[in-house]
């Protein structure tokens, strides 16, 4: 490991840091697939059976995002501090599709199951940004495809993005930070333990409760997203961890 190595920080962020921004997660009792089948509206076949459906859905959650009373919290705010303070390098990987990372300030990062505000045309795979409501009448801008548009999004049963450069950071970095994960979903799930398996790094977990892979770090620290993540922040930059 070299001395660049030495001061990477590797951060995986999930729904947990949105949810005081105004976002719905997607596990809680009272979340997302509460109240949707993900079989209709979050895997390639129930796109494929009713598309109309599966829009209107994405529709609801992208009118949501760009919702002048959803704005980036805290935590949002303390990780891009982070970025800019921090002398080494330090890499965001995100469940979330929103944008809330980058509004911000968060630049160096990764959206492993896509963005909302994107879309991306199964004929010629070109992605687009979009902020408006998507229905089967679009038609692709690059190739001329009508009823081809769909969210830009990774559905179950497709494969996150980019996971060989992930990986790879997972295997430098001298800091895991798990930030806002139910610890259901993989493989971003097993990341504690990719780190775990490729040295000496450590790793803490940052949620509001324990997440299903609490055992596996080596410090946990619980209570909401916008008082443990910036006070977490501020002992990185003042002296480590």
């Amino acid at each position: 490991m070299n001395e660049n190595d030495r001061r990477k920080i590797v951060i995986l962020t999930g729904a947990g840091i949105s949810k005081e921004s105004g976002l719905d997660t997607f596990r809680d009792t009272d979340g997302i697939w509460s109240k949707h089948s993900l079989e209709d509206v979050a895997t390639p076949q129930g796109f494929a059976r009713n598309p109309v459906l599966v829009h209107q859905f994405y529709n609801d959650r992208r009118r949501s995002l760009i919702d002048n009373s959803v704005l980036p919290n805290a935590a949002h705010a303390a990780l891009a501090r982070l970025e800019a303070e921090w002398p080494g390098e330090v890499f965001l990987v995100t469940q979330n599709i929103d944008d809330l990372h980058e509004r911000a300030g968060s630049h160096n990062l990764l959206h492993m199951h896509g963005e909302l505000l994107k879309i991306r045309c199964s004929a010629c795979r070109t992605v687009s940004a979009w902020a408006e409501d998507l229905s089967t009448d679009h038609v692709c801008a690059n190739c001329g495809t009508g009823g081809k548009l769909r969210p830009h999004v990774v559905w179950f049963g497709e494969m996150p993005l980019d996971m060989e450069r992930i990986y790879q950071a997972l295997s430098e970095c001298a800091l895991f930070m798990s930030v806002g994960t139910s610890g259901n979903v993989y493989p971003a799930a097993g990341f504690v333990q990719q780190v775990r398996a490729s040295g000496d790094a450590h790793t803490v977990e940052l949620n509001l409760e324990p997440s299903m892979k609490a055992s596996a770090f080596a410090q946990h620290v619980y209570g909401p997203a916008t008082e443990v993540v910036p006070a977490y922040v501020e002992q990185i930059l003042a002296g480590g961890w």
